[in-house]
């Protein structure tokens, strides 16, 4: 593993200009970047990883979000409560993400340096997930605690080594079988909840996707990205997979690595 890879989860982050809250747990706040100017300026919604566990927190994402500010771009990197706090997991995990979306299109409404007409969801690895999910929401059924009414609509949405189909992941048993945590039981005990909560279960979306994965990921498979994408495509969902050679998992978050420069040219061209 090089040193730009797994050590971006403890290398300290440039600061956010604001911090603000937008529920009424701990973990229910943003950090926003701002660039220089007046705007407006396209917004990307960040979402980090971990496997949904407490263990990690958004900071990892403070470099990918400081890289992006300084190219003309809002950041906002969510938190959110996961596996390990009171009320994670399922459905919580999902309803905090939910409301913080809709708490900045929100705020978006009434401050011009954002351009509500630009703005991206981005995930990493478990924040891939449910950035997947957060642009799908509207496709949930009647019936599901995670149906809501979105409050804004995303030009586009990208997924950075994420997890795509639940079950699938379950099946593979991703970090010890993590997922059964997360949604509180297996796909055969609960599968109301896996195809509320699965991205892929939520196709088609009719929002643009670029799933970025590295081919020697051995963290989260590219086979998630893959399966995805083929079957969005399929679908009838402009859907787009961009598979990075010779790259792991963490690469895809580190402005200090190789594969940074697909990234943001990527990123940036979906934002517009």
């Amino acid at each position: 593993m090089t040193t730009t890879q797994k050590d971006i989860l403890t290398r300290t982050p440039p600061n956010a200009d604001q911090r603000v809250d937008y529920g009424s747990y701990l973990q229910n706040f943003v950090d926003i970047r701002f660039p220089k100017g007046t705007g407006p300026f396209p917004v990307l919604l960040v979402i980090h990883g971990g496997f949904w566990l407490s263990s990690y927190d958004l900071a990892h994402m403070g470099h990918l979000c400081a890289a992006f500010t300084s190219k003309g771009v809002v950041t906002c990197n969510l938190e959110y409560r996961r596996i390990g706090d009171s009320g994670g997991a399922w459905p919580g995990t999902f309803h905090d993400v939910a409301a913080a979306s809709d708490f900045i299109f929100d705020m978006m409404s009434g401050d011009p340096r954002f351009d509500v007409t630009k703005t991206v969801a981005l995930g990493f690895s478990a924040g891939g997930h449910l950035a997947l999910w957060l642009s799908a929401r509207n496709r949930i059924g009647e019936g599901s605690p995670l149906r809501s009414r979105p409050k804004g609509l995303f030009r586009g949405v990208v997924s950075l080594a994420g997890v795509a189909d639940l079950r699938a992941a379950w099946n593979l048993r991703l970090a010890d079988g993590v997922v059964r945590r997360l949604m509180g039981g297996t796909p055969e005990e609960v599968p109301e909840r896996y195809d509320a909560g699965s991205p892929i279960e939520l196709l088609p979306t009719g929002v643009k996707q670029v799933l970025i994965h590295g081919a020697a990921d051995e963290i989260v498979p590219i086979s998630q990205s893959e399966g995805f994408v083929e079957r969005a495509k399929r679908l009838g969902d402009d859907s787009l997979l961009v598979k990075l050679e010779h790259t792991g998992h963490f690469e895809l978050v580190d402005p200090e690595s190789n594969a940074w420069p697909t990234v943001s040219r990527v990123v940036l061209q979906l934002l517009g």
